[in-house]
């Protein structure tokens, strides 16, 4: 089992990016997905999931409204798209696959996921 998130870089203040999560020996459609990140110095933070239908979605409110998460299950990939980004979404991103393929109300749980992917290096110059 194998997610491979891809899509980082370096961008400036106020432009985009879009990360994208490709699985290899799992079939994301059985599972909800999620993205996080971990800032230099900091703890790994929940940013956003979404359900195996890809009907609902959850963010975090530092990203809500800039950030939408998407998934395309006749693919198997999972994408990020960040717009107005900030200095201080500079992070290593992480996508994770969910106990379930639905959201309950621990979500934001990082031990809760269950595969996760190497992370991608997002930097953001102010």
């Amino acid at each position: 089992v194998q997610l491979q998130a891809s899509g980082g870089g370096l961008v400036q203040a106020g432009g985009s990016l879009r990360l994208s999560c490709a699985a290899s020996g799992l079939t994301l459609s059985s599972y909800a997905m999620g993205w996080f990140r971990q800032a230099p110095g900091k703890e790994r933070e929940f940013v956003a999931a979404i359900v195996w239908s890809g009907t609902v979605t959850r963010y975090a409110d530092s990203v809500r409204g800039r950030f939408a998460i998407s998934r395309d299950n006749t693919k198997n990939t999972v994408s990020l798209q960040m717009n107005s980004l900030k200095a201080e979404d500079t992070a290593v991103y992480y996508c994770a696959s969910y106990r379930h393929p639905y959201l309950d109300g621990s979500y934001s749980s990082e031990e809760l996921y269950i595969n996760w992917g190497q992370g991608t290096l997002v930097t953001v110059s102010s």
